[in-house]
Protein backbone atom coordinates (compact mmCIF):
# COMPACT_ATOMS: atom_id res chain seq x y z
CA UNK A 1 0.00 0.00 0.00
CA UNK A 2 1.30 3.31 -1.08
CA UNK A 3 0.60 6.45 1.17
CA UNK A 4 1.25 9.96 -0.01
CA UNK A 5 1.83 13.20 2.63
CA UNK A 6 2.05 16.18 -0.09
CA UNK A 7 1.00 19.64 -0.76
CA UNK A 8 -0.74 20.65 -4.15
CA UNK A 9 1.82 23.79 -4.40
CA UNK A 10 4.90 22.47 -3.27
CA UNK A 11 7.58 21.94 -5.90
CA UNK A 12 9.12 18.87 -4.08
CA UNK A 13 5.42 17.43 -3.95
CA UNK A 14 5.20 18.24 -7.63
CA UNK A 15 8.15 16.31 -8.25
CA UNK A 16 6.78 13.32 -7.04
CA UNK A 17 3.25 13.67 -8.75
CA UNK A 18 5.16 13.46 -11.67
CA UNK A 19 6.61 10.40 -11.69
CA UNK A 20 3.07 8.47 -9.56
CA UNK A 21 1.32 9.84 -12.23
CA UNK A 22 3.61 8.30 -15.31
CA UNK A 23 3.72 5.03 -13.30
CA UNK A 24 -0.08 4.66 -13.43
CA UNK A 25 -0.03 4.95 -9.26
CA UNK A 26 -3.01 5.61 -7.21
CA UNK A 27 -1.20 6.14 -3.76
CA UNK A 28 -3.59 7.18 -0.40
CA UNK A 29 -3.43 11.07 -0.45
CA UNK A 30 -2.84 13.37 2.30
CA UNK A 31 -2.40 17.25 2.42
CA UNK A 32 -0.81 18.83 4.21
CA UNK A 33 -1.23 22.81 4.86
CA UNK A 34 2.04 24.44 5.04
CA UNK A 35 1.01 28.01 6.22
CA UNK A 36 -0.86 25.78 9.43
CA UNK A 37 2.45 24.47 10.77
CA UNK A 38 0.76 20.61 9.79
CA UNK A 39 4.20 19.30 8.73
CA UNK A 40 5.39 20.21 12.62
CA UNK A 41 2.83 18.11 14.44
CA UNK A 42 4.67 15.53 16.63
CA UNK A 43 2.63 13.08 14.55
CA UNK A 44 4.13 14.04 11.33
CA UNK A 45 7.36 14.59 12.90
CA UNK A 46 7.93 11.15 13.18
CA UNK A 47 7.33 10.25 9.85
CA UNK A 48 9.39 12.64 8.64
CA UNK A 49 11.81 14.41 11.09
CA UNK A 50 12.76 17.41 8.62
CA UNK A 51 9.28 18.05 8.79
CA UNK A 52 9.04 18.63 4.86
CA UNK A 53 6.56 17.27 2.14
CA UNK A 54 6.46 14.89 0.50
CA UNK A 55 6.69 11.86 2.36
CA UNK A 56 5.82 8.13 0.64
CA UNK A 57 4.83 5.28 2.88
CA UNK A 58 4.88 2.12 1.89
CA UNK A 59 3.56 -0.64 3.52
CA UNK A 60 3.92 1.40 6.33
CA UNK A 61 7.60 2.11 6.10
CA UNK A 62 8.30 6.53 5.34
CA UNK A 63 10.70 7.01 2.40
CA UNK A 64 11.47 10.91 2.59
CA UNK A 65 13.21 13.26 0.17
CA UNK A 66 11.56 13.75 -3.24
CA UNK A 67 14.63 12.84 -5.15
CA UNK A 68 15.33 9.37 -3.11
CA UNK A 69 11.23 9.22 -3.47
CA UNK A 70 11.12 9.14 -7.37
CA UNK A 71 14.40 7.13 -7.21
CA UNK A 72 12.38 4.24 -5.12
CA UNK A 73 9.08 4.84 -7.78
CA UNK A 74 11.62 3.87 -10.71
CA UNK A 75 12.98 0.95 -9.28
CA UNK A 76 9.72 -0.12 -7.40
CA UNK A 77 7.66 -0.02 -11.03
CA UNK A 78 10.13 -0.47 -13.72
CA UNK A 79 7.56 0.90 -16.62
CA UNK A 80 7.56 2.78 -17.76
CA UNK A 81 11.13 3.83 -17.56
CA UNK A 82 12.15 7.20 -16.43
CA UNK A 83 15.74 6.35 -16.79
CA UNK A 84 18.12 4.92 -19.48
CA UNK A 85 19.15 1.62 -20.35
CA UNK A 86 22.82 2.18 -20.17
CA UNK A 87 24.62 3.42 -17.50
CA UNK A 88 26.31 6.59 -19.26
CA UNK A 89 22.83 7.71 -19.97
CA UNK A 90 21.68 7.43 -15.71
CA UNK A 91 24.34 9.37 -14.86
CA UNK A 92 23.81 12.29 -17.74
CA UNK A 93 20.06 11.81 -16.23
CA UNK A 94 20.92 11.97 -12.76
CA UNK A 95 23.18 15.32 -13.16
CA UNK A 96 19.88 16.85 -13.62
CA UNK A 97 18.21 15.13 -10.50
CA UNK A 98 20.81 16.75 -8.70
CA UNK A 99 20.32 20.36 -9.53
CA UNK A 100 17.36 20.86 -6.94
CA UNK A 101 19.41 19.86 -4.07
CA UNK A 102 22.59 21.46 -5.34
CA UNK A 103 20.77 24.87 -4.47
CA UNK A 104 17.69 25.54 -6.89
CA UNK A 105 14.98 24.03 -4.51
CA UNK A 106 16.70 26.40 -2.13
CA UNK A 107 16.69 29.53 -4.79
CA UNK A 108 13.35 28.71 -5.49
CA UNK A 109 12.04 28.85 -1.73
CA UNK A 110 13.84 32.15 -1.56
CA UNK A 111 12.09 33.27 -4.73
CA UNK A 112 8.71 31.99 -4.19
CA UNK A 113 8.51 33.47 -0.73
CA UNK A 114 10.10 36.58 -0.78
CA UNK A 115 7.91 37.85 -4.25
CA UNK A 116 4.80 36.09 -3.26
CA UNK A 117 3.93 34.04 -0.14
CA UNK A 118 5.46 36.45 2.48
CA UNK A 119 2.13 38.34 3.07
CA UNK A 120 -0.18 35.08 3.54
CA UNK A 121 2.50 33.32 6.00
CA UNK A 122 2.27 36.69 7.96
CA UNK A 123 -0.87 36.71 8.24
CA UNK A 124 -1.28 33.45 9.99
CA UNK A 125 0.79 34.51 12.89
CA UNK A 126 3.78 32.60 12.21
CA UNK A 127 2.37 28.79 12.50
CA UNK A 128 4.59 28.10 9.31
CA UNK A 129 7.73 28.33 12.46
CA UNK A 130 5.33 26.54 15.01
CA UNK A 131 7.43 23.07 16.22
CA UNK A 132 9.91 23.89 13.16
CA UNK A 133 13.54 21.55 13.43
CA UNK A 134 15.64 24.75 13.22
CA UNK A 135 18.78 23.32 11.32
CA UNK A 136 21.68 25.34 11.71
CA UNK A 137 19.60 28.73 12.29
CA UNK A 138 17.02 28.22 9.30
CA UNK A 139 14.42 29.77 11.37
CA UNK A 140 15.90 32.79 11.86
CA UNK A 141 16.98 33.27 8.28
CA UNK A 142 13.19 32.22 7.26
CA UNK A 143 12.31 34.90 9.63
CA UNK A 144 14.14 37.52 8.08
CA UNK A 145 13.13 36.71 4.71
CA UNK A 146 9.13 37.13 5.61
CA UNK A 147 10.01 40.37 7.27
CA UNK A 148 12.42 41.80 4.65
CA UNK A 149 10.76 40.00 1.68
CA UNK A 150 12.34 41.38 -1.99
CA UNK A 151 14.87 43.16 -0.10
CA UNK A 152 16.53 40.21 1.81
CA UNK A 153 19.79 39.87 0.88
CA UNK A 154 19.81 36.46 0.01
CA UNK A 155 16.95 37.30 -2.88
CA UNK A 156 20.10 38.74 -5.71
CA UNK A 157 21.73 34.72 -5.48
CA UNK A 158 18.96 32.77 -5.57
CA UNK A 159 18.00 34.74 -9.13
CA UNK A 160 21.22 34.12 -10.14
CA UNK A 161 21.00 30.34 -9.56
CA UNK A 162 17.52 30.53 -11.49
CA UNK A 163 19.25 32.15 -14.42
CA UNK A 164 21.86 29.51 -14.88
CA UNK A 165 19.33 26.66 -13.90
CA UNK A 166 17.59 27.96 -16.95
CA UNK A 167 20.25 28.75 -19.20
CA UNK A 168 21.65 25.55 -18.70
CA UNK A 169 18.21 23.43 -19.82
CA UNK A 170 18.50 26.22 -23.16
CA UNK A 171 21.70 24.81 -23.67
CA UNK A 172 20.58 20.92 -23.29
CA UNK A 173 17.36 21.40 -25.37
CA UNK A 174 19.82 23.53 -28.28
CA UNK A 175 22.06 20.88 -28.23
CA UNK A 176 20.10 17.65 -28.17
CA UNK A 177 16.41 15.94 -28.13
CA UNK A 178 13.27 17.25 -27.33
CA UNK A 179 13.96 16.59 -23.65
CA UNK A 180 16.41 17.01 -21.39
CA UNK A 181 18.60 13.79 -22.36
CA UNK A 182 17.91 13.63 -25.99
CA UNK A 183 14.78 11.40 -27.33
CA UNK A 184 13.22 10.38 -24.14
CA UNK A 185 11.42 12.01 -21.43
CA UNK A 186 13.20 11.05 -17.83
CA UNK A 187 13.41 11.67 -14.22
CA UNK A 188 15.60 14.91 -15.41
CA UNK A 189 12.46 16.17 -16.28
CA UNK A 190 10.32 15.35 -13.51
CA UNK A 191 13.27 17.15 -11.20
CA UNK A 192 13.37 20.62 -13.04
CA UNK A 193 9.82 20.74 -14.79
CA UNK A 194 8.08 22.26 -11.09
CA UNK A 195 11.04 24.26 -11.04
CA UNK A 196 10.23 25.94 -14.18
CA UNK A 197 6.47 25.85 -13.46
CA UNK A 198 7.29 28.24 -10.81
CA UNK A 199 8.83 30.93 -12.69
CA UNK A 200 5.90 30.46 -15.14
CA UNK A 201 3.20 31.20 -12.35
CA UNK A 202 5.42 34.62 -10.63
CA UNK A 203 4.89 36.02 -14.02
CA UNK A 204 8.55 35.57 -14.92
CA UNK A 205 9.00 33.46 -18.38
CA UNK A 206 10.84 36.22 -19.72
CA UNK A 207 13.79 34.15 -18.23
CA UNK A 208 13.78 32.10 -21.35
CA UNK A 209 12.75 34.60 -24.01
CA UNK A 210 13.93 35.22 -27.23
CA UNK A 211 17.47 32.33 -28.06
CA UNK A 212 15.79 30.56 -25.11
CA UNK A 213 12.41 29.75 -26.73
CA UNK A 214 13.62 26.52 -26.69
CA UNK A 215 12.44 26.15 -23.01
CA UNK A 216 9.28 27.56 -23.65
CA UNK A 217 8.94 24.78 -26.26
CA UNK A 218 9.98 21.66 -23.92
CA UNK A 219 7.53 23.01 -21.25
CA UNK A 220 4.62 23.38 -23.75
CA UNK A 221 5.31 19.76 -24.67
CA UNK A 222 5.32 18.67 -21.08
CA UNK A 223 2.05 20.01 -20.44
CA UNK A 224 0.75 18.01 -22.86
CA UNK A 225 1.67 14.46 -21.29
CA UNK A 226 -0.87 13.31 -19.16
CA UNK A 227 1.44 12.85 -16.03
CA UNK A 228 1.54 16.64 -16.38
CA UNK A 229 -1.65 16.52 -14.00
CA UNK A 230 0.44 15.71 -11.56
CA UNK A 231 1.07 19.68 -11.60
CA UNK A 232 -2.08 21.06 -13.22
CA UNK A 233 -4.87 18.51 -11.21
CA UNK A 234 -3.28 20.47 -7.94
CA UNK A 235 -3.29 24.04 -8.95
CA UNK A 236 -4.36 26.75 -6.59
CA UNK A 237 -6.52 29.28 -8.64
CA UNK A 238 -5.93 32.21 -5.40
CA UNK A 239 -2.14 31.13 -5.04
CA UNK A 240 -0.88 31.35 -9.36
CA UNK A 241 -3.02 34.56 -9.29
CA UNK A 242 -1.20 36.09 -6.53
CA UNK A 243 1.85 34.72 -7.87
CA UNK A 244 1.40 36.65 -11.00
CA UNK A 245 0.55 39.91 -9.59
CA UNK A 246 3.38 39.91 -6.81
CA UNK A 247 5.75 38.17 -9.49
CA UNK A 248 4.83 41.20 -12.14
CA UNK A 249 5.22 43.63 -9.75
CA UNK A 250 8.23 42.12 -8.76
CA UNK A 251 9.79 42.13 -12.03
CA UNK A 252 11.66 44.91 -12.49
CA UNK A 253 14.00 44.61 -9.35
CA UNK A 254 14.48 40.89 -10.81
CA UNK A 255 15.74 42.44 -13.79
CA UNK A 256 18.27 44.49 -12.15
CA UNK A 257 19.16 41.88 -10.42
CA UNK A 258 20.69 40.37 -13.44
CA UNK A 259 21.82 43.57 -14.54
CA UNK A 260 19.20 43.58 -17.67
Amino acid sequence: MLELYHNNMSVCAQKVRLVVREKGLEPVEHHMMLRNGDVHEPDYLKLNPKGVVPTLIVDGQPIIESTIICEYLEDAYPEPPLLPDDPIGRSQVRQWTLQPDAGLHQACGVLSVTVAWREQMLAAGGAQLKNRPDAAGANDQFAAILEQGIDFPGVPAAVKVYERAIARIAGALSAGGPWLCGDSYTLAETAMLPYVCRLEDLAMDWFWEGERSVVADWLARAKARPNFSGISDYIVPDYVSLCAAKGTEATPKIRAMLGN
